[in-house]
C-alpha cells in the first residue's frame, strides 16, 4: 500500500460550546497542522499514486476557508461543537469529494489543534 502525505498550516478560532471548558469557551484562535494522508495500491503510468499538484490545490482551497475564521459562525458547524474530532471529519469528507483520484482508496486527516493534540479521521473508498 503506498502512502502520499501533504500537510498545511493554518489558524482558525472557535469557542467550544455544550460543557465547561474553561478558556475553551471563549473564543481563542489554535494554530492547526493538517496532514492529508492518501493510500492505494497501484500507481498510474507515471509512478504517482496521485498528483500531487491537484490534491494541493484542494487542499488551499480548503485550507483557505478556514484559515483565519471563526469555525462556529460556518455552517458545517451548526449545531456541532467545534471540536478537533468534528473537524478532522469535516476536513475529511470535504476532500475526498474533491479529489477525484482513481487509484486513491483511503483517505485520512490527521488535525492538530497543538503539539501535545491531535484526532483523525478516514474515509474509506
Amino acid at each position: 500500500m503506498y502512502t502520499l502525505g501533504v500537510r498545511r498550516e493554518f489558524i482558525a478560532r472557535h469557542s467550544l460550546i455544550g460543557g465547561d471548558w474553561g478558556a475553551e469557551n471563549f473564543p481563542n484562535s489554535h494554530h492547526y497542522v493538517l496532514e492529508l494522508q492518501l493510500e492505494g495500491a497501484e500507481l498510474d503510468q507515471h509512478g504517482y499514486l496521485v498528483d500531487i499538484v491537484d490534491v494541493e490545490k484542494h487542499l488551499d482551497e480548503v485550507v483557505g476557508y478556514y484559515k483565519e475564521q471563526m469555525l462556529n459562525d460556518k455552517p458545517e458547524f451548526t449545531g456541532l461543537n467545534p471540536s478537533i474530532e468534528h473537524f478532522s471529519r469535516i476536513l475529511a469528507t470535504t476532500l475526498s469529494e474533491r479529489i477525484k483520484a482513481r487509484g486513491v482508496s483511503a483517505l485520512r486527516v490527521i488535525l492538530w489543534e497543538h503539539a501535545n493534540a491531535w484526532a483523525a479521521y478516514a474515509v474509506e473508498r
